[in-house]
Parts: structure tokens; C-alpha cells; sequence
């Protein structure tokens, strides 16, 4: 049986919302029939729409952004379309049933958003952590601030979320919102997750994110070097709270392990392998697991404060996050050094100092437990104590012309 379909739209071109667009409309034909699917959702400038082609006229963004939503509709009901042609009962009820669907009944932006983050929830301390909720979270704050300073409205239809409203959070981030380049490209990053699990449910139909790039630039992260490190760990405070933290800030610095990794520690992480011991546990952010062999400066840490943590069954006493970080800029005003001292900057400088001192980054990256090697590449920095470690050994192997040209 042969039958004939086609997708169109028009403007319902005698009403105009608060921005003064009007709506386009969705029409489908089969076989000399015709049904009104209704309104897409999508609103535009009617002094702009295009009659012949039913698209908008001009390639601005916006313009742009508008006609691959279309696109994207009416890529969508030929799918259908081509999937039951064949079918004798195929009908243009049937048709519009499968493009609205049972699943169909988000038809705004935020609805959608939390019902992610719902399925986020549910896999915290599975799959998933606390930060990762958190983070998901804290996004969907920013959209929704975004959504009533842009547009002053409290949500968006699914139909009107295109490119150049990802265009206009992206500003926003990184404008109103105050964010840091990057941190605006992993909260980009972050917003097209939500949007492919929208895609893949079928509430979305088109891709927000077309053609949409993501570049982070370089971060130079900061580490401490070998005689900052021993300013800090001999410098005598006579105050017990910076004495704490700044034990537990250099027992990092010698472990790589972040600081909730350290306030998690137990004694049974420690855990002797052929006379040598091992702190062998899972990092809280990723759950994998990161073994690292104790060396003789943290081994003195856990003696000195053995049997003295008043929270039971851990290693250490340890202060909060943002205390150990605010005590952590005075220990660095009282040593002396001129750098932004927080407590991952003790992880950084562990892998720092690894991979300067010949350590394999396939070692440094088990031991800081990445889940991926190109994260560990970031710390493979040349420090001025490589090159000239590496330049005495060239020196030694070109001895040879030192002597024929007459050196000593």
C-alpha cells in the first residue's frame, strides 16, 4: 500500500505573546487527510517567517536555532512515519499518539530537570556521589535565576529551549552569575547531560547543544616546592589548631589524598603488605581505589596522633573543610609563603613532586586513584629541580667534548 505523508507549519499569525511572536503551528497529512497537531511551542517573528518554506528567513543564531527545532519535529514524525508505512492501520491519530507519547507529558524544561535530578538522588552513594547531587542541584538554581532575568519567566517549553538560549546561559554564567571561565564550561558541560537525558526519554526533540563547542582552558595549578614544604612542616606555631592542621596538611602532601579522603581514614586503611605498609582505600568522589605506600613523614603523623581523635574509628582529629582552609592562610602568612594555601593544594603538590622525581605517571595516577591518565597529565609540569636534574645527566653523557675541547 502506498501512501503519502508530509509535515507542515504555518503561523497562527492573529495572536502574539508578551514579546509580540506568534506561535507556529504543526499540521500533518496522510493520504489526503489533515490533522492539526496543535501549536509547536515555539514562537517567532512573523515579519520573519517564510511562507514558501515555512521556516524562518535570515541566518542569525536565533533564526537558525529556530528552523533546526523545526527540522527536528519534522525529522521526528517521518521516523514514525517510515516505522509503521507499512502498517494497514496506520493513521494520522496513530501517528500523533506516538509523537506526543505517554512520556509526553513534560512539555516545560524544569519539570524535566528535576525528575533528573530525582534519578540522581536515587543513585547517590551507588553510582553517583553527594557532590555530583549537589552539583546538578546548583545548576538548575542558575537556569531557573537565568530563565526570570533573561525572559522573565519561571520556566520554558521544551520546543523554545534551542541554541541560542544555551547561547544566552553560557553569557549569563559568566556575567550575572559571576562564574570563572571554566566553571561556566563545566556547568555548559553539566546542562547538556540533563539535555541528553531529556533526548533519550523523548521529552526533547532537537539538540539545544548544536554545534555547540566546549574548550577549557589550561589551569596552572599550583604546588609547593621542597623547601616551602619543609618551612611549613618544621615551622613551630605553639597553637594547637594550626599545629593540627598543618600535620594533616603535610601528611597529604606525602599521600596525595584529598581531604575527605583523610577525614574518612581508618586504621583498618592501613594495611601491611611484606613488612611495608599501605594506606589502601577508595576515593569518596569517585569510589576507586587509590593504594599509596607510607613513607616515613606520614608514618610519624599517624604515631603522633595515634589514640588522640575524638571522633571514633578515625585516624586523625581533623577541623572542618573550611576551617582547615581558613587556617591554612594564616600558617602560610606565619611561614612565609606567598601562595594561595589551600588543602588540595597538598594533592597537587604530591603529584608535582612524584612525577619531578621520576615517579611513573602510570604510578601517580593509581595512587591519587584518577579514573583516567589524561587527568594525571595535567600535573606532569616541568619544575626548575627536573630540568636541572635531567640537564646534570646530559651533562655526564657529554663529558666526552668537555675533554677534547680542553674543560676540566
Amino acid at each position: 500500500m502506498r501512501t503519502n505523508f508530509k509535515v507542515s507549519f504555518y503561523l497562527r499569525s492573529n495572536y502574539e505573546n508578551k514579546e509580540g511572536k506568534s506561535p507556529v503551528m504543526l499540521r500533518v497529512f496522510l493520504n489526503g487527510e489533515m490533522s492539526n497537531f496543535g501549536s509547536t511551542k515555539i514562537f517567532v517573528d512573523k515579519t520573519m517567517w517564510n511562507n514558501a518554506t515555512s521556516r524562518l528567513k535570515g541566518r542569525t543564531a536565533e533564526n537558525l536555532s529556530v528552523n533546526a527545532a523545526l527540522d527536528s519535529i519534522s525529522t521526528t514524525l517521518n521516523g514514525i512515519y517510515r516505522k509503521f508505512e507499512d502498517d494497514e492501520s496506520l493513521s494520522l491519530e496513530k501517528i500523533r499518539s506516538f509523537f506526543v507519547g505517554k512520556d509526553r507529558e513534560y512539555t516545560t524544561f524544569l519539570p524535566v530537570f528535576d525528575k533528573f535530578n530525582e534519578d540522581i538522588k536515587q543513585r547517590v552513594g551507588h553510582t553517583i556521589s553527594k557532590d555530583s547531587l549537589q552539583k546538578y542541584s546548583v545548576l538548575r538554581r542558575h537556569f531557573s535565576e537565568f530563565l526570570i532575568h533573561k525572559y522573565g519567566r519561571k520556566d520554558i517549553g521544551l520546543t523554545e529551549f534551542t541554541p541560542s538560549v544555551v547561547q544566552d546561559f553560557e553569557l549569563y554564567l559568566s556575567t550575572v552569575a559571576g562564574c570563572a571561565y571554566n566553571t561556566s564550561v563545566k556547568k555548559m558541560k553539566a546542562l547538556k547531560t540533563v539535555t541528553i537525558y531529556a533526548q533519550k526519554r523523548g521529552y526533547l526533540l532537537h539538540d539545544p547543544f548544536l554545534n555547540h563547542r566546549f574548550h577549557l582552558e589550561p589551569v596552572n595549578r599550583g604546588f609547593l616546592t621542597d623547601e616551602e614544604i619543609m618551612k611549613i612542616a618544621n615551622k613551630d606555631f605553639g597553637i594547637q589548631r594550626l599545629e593540627l592542621v598543618r600535620d594533616v596538611f603535610i601528611f597529604s602532601c606525602f599521600t596525595g589524598l584529598a581531604y575527605i579522603d583523610v577525614s574518612n581514614l581508618t586504621p583498618d586503611n592501613i594495611v601491611t603488605l611484606d613488612d611495608k605498609q599501605w594506606i589502601m582505600t577508595k576515593r569518596q568522589k569517585t569510589s576507586v581505589e587509590t593504594n599509596v605506600l607510607l613513607l616515613d613523614i606520614p608514618k610519624r603523623i599517624i604515631a603522633k596522633y595515634s589514640g588522640k581523635t575524638y571522633r571514633d574509628g578515625k585516624l586523625f582529629p581533623i577541623l572542618t573543610n573550611q576551617k582547615t582552609n581558613a587556617y591554612l592562610k594564616e600558617i602560610a602568612d606565619l611561614c612565609g609563603v606567598k601562595k594561595n594555601l589551600t588543602f588540595h593544594l597538598a594533592r597537587h603538590t604530591f603529584a608535582t613532586m612524584s612525577l619531578s622525581k621520576g615517579v611513573p605517571m602510570e604510578s601517580v595516577s593509581k595512587m591519587l586513584g584518577h579514573t583516567n591518565i589524561k587527568t594525571t597529565q595535567i600535573y606532569a609540569r616541568i619544575t626548575n629541580k627536573k630540568i636541572e636534574h635531567d640537564m646534570e645527566q646530559l651533562a655526564d653523557k657529554l663529558g666526552k667534548f668537555n675533554k677534547a675541547m680542553g674543560i676540566r
